[in-house]
C-alpha cells in the first residue's frame, strides 16, 4: 500500500512525534509497504519530484532525529519554514495524503489528538472522526475553568471539595502539567497556564502508583508500571535517559491488573475508541485506578509503551504498525 505517516506538527510534542512517526515509516517499509513521512507542519518543501513519485522515495523521507530533553523551540521551527503563512499544514501534506491508500497518523497534541487533522482528511474521503467528551466516574474530582476565570478568581475555588492539592492540565506530553500544593503555588500555576491555552482543569491528587494500560483492537494489553527517579512523570522524567523506569508487566496484585485492565477498556468503550489507544491511571493503595487520561494517538517509537505492552504478548513492533493499519482499515470500512 501507498502510506502517508503524518509526524512533527508544532505542537509541544513535536520531537517525540518526529520520532514515533520515523520509526513507524521504517517498520511499514520493511513490511513491504511504500510508505513515506511527511512532517505535516513543513509538508514536502523540500521535494522536487514529481508528487505521484514520492512514494518510490528510497528512504521514504526518514531522516536522523531524537527527543530533546527539553520541550522544542517551536519558534524556531517556524522561522526555518520557507513557506511564511499562519497555516499549521505544509506544502503539499493534503495533496500526498489525497494520494495515499492510508494515512497514519505519528502526531502527538495540539492537531493530531484534539481531531483537527482528522477532520479534514475525512473531507478528503473515507476519515471519520468523532468528539467525544464524557465524564468519566473514575476520574477524581475536578472542575474545568476558563483562564480568565481561573486566574480572577482563583480564590474562589472550593479546595475543600478537590483537596488540600491539586493538580492544573494544560498541553501534553506533561507540559503545562503542575502540582501545586497551596494556593499560593495555584495562583502562580495558573498564570503560567495561560500559556497552553483558554482553559484549565484543577483536579484532586491522587497520590499511589502510575500504571497505564493500552488497548490493541478491543484487547487489554498488560499493564505497564511508571517510576519517577525523582518528582512526578513529567517530561523530563519521561525523556532523560535513566530518569525513570517502566515496568512491564507491572509488579501488581492480579486483582489491580484486572480492575486496571476493565478499567481502560470501560473507557475505551465509553468514548467509542477503536484500533487502539492508551490509559493512564494512578492506582491508590487500596487498589483502585483512578483515570487520568486516554491517549488515543500514544506514543509510538519503538521503545514507547504501547510497544513495550505489545512486546510482552509477543507482539513485535513491525506487526504492531500492520495490525494498527489493519484495524484501522477495518474500522473506517465498517
Amino acid at each position: 500500500m501507498k502510506i502517508v505517516v503524518l509526524g512533527g506538527g508544532i505542537s509541544t510534542e513535536r520531537s517525540v512525534s518526529l520520532v514515533t512517526a520515523t520509526s513507524v515509516c521504517r517498520a511499514l517499509r520493511d513490511a513491504g509497504h511504500k510508505a513515506i513521512f511527511v512532517d505535516m507542519f513543513l509538508g514536502l518543501e523540500n521535494y522536487t519530484g514529481r508528487l505521484e513519485d514520492a512514494f518510490d522515495a528510497p528512504d521514504g523521507f526518514c531522516g536522523s532525529v531524537s527527543i530533546s530533553e527539553t520541550a522544542p523551540d517551536l519558534e524556531a521551527v517556524k522561522a526555518s519554514r520557507r513557506l511564511k503563512s499562519s497555516s499549521h499544514l505544509g506544502v503539499g501534506v493534503l495533496d500526498i495524503c489525497a494520494l495515499a491508500d492510508c494515512v497514519f497518523l505519528g502526531l502527538h497534541g495540539i492537531d493530531g489528538e484534539d481531531g483537527k487533522i482528522q477532520a479534514a482528511l475525512e473531507l478528503l474521503g473515507g476519515y471519520e472522526v468523532e468528539w467525544l467528551g464524557e465524564k468519566i466516574d473514575l476520574t477524581p474530582g475536578w472542575r474545568r475553568l476558563t483562564m480568565v476565570d481561573a486566574v480572577k478568581e482563583y480564590a474562589g475555588i472550593d479546595f475543600g471539595a478537590i483537596s488540600d492539592n491539586a493538580q492544573a492540565v494544560a498541553a501534553a506530553e506533561a507540559i503545562g502539567v503542575e502540582l501545586p500544593d497551596t494556593r499560593e503555588e495555584l495562583a502562580q500555576t495558573l498564570e503560567r497556564m495561560l500559556a497552553y491555552g483558554n482553559h484549565v482543569i484543577v483536579e484532586k491528587k491522587i497520590k499511589g502508583r502510575e500504571i497505564q494500560v493500552a488497548v490493541l483492537a478491543g484487547r487489554v494489553l498488560p499493564s505497564i508500571e511508571i517510576i519517577p527517579s525523582d518528582g512526578f512523570y513529567d517530561y523530563a522524567n519521561k525523556y532523560q535517559p535513566g530518569a525513570a523506569r517502566e515496568v512491564c508487566p507491572a509488579p501488581i496484585p492480579p486483582a489491580w491488573e484486572k480492575a486496571v485492565g476493565q478499567a481502560a477498556l470501560t473507557v475505551y468503550q465509553a468514548l467509542g475508541l477503536a484500533v487502539y489507544a492508551r490509559a493512564d491511571f494512578i492506582v491508590d493503595e487500596e487498589g483502585t485506578p483512578w483515570f487520568l487520561e486516554i491517549n488515543t494517538l500514544p506514543g509510538m517509537t519503538p521503545t514507547s509503551l504501547v510497544p513495550q505492552e505489545a512486546a510482552a504478548v509477543g507482539i513485535g513492533y513491525e506487526q504492531l504498525c500492520q495490525t494498527i493499519i489493519d484495524e484501522s482499515l477495518k474500522a473506517r470500512r465498517g
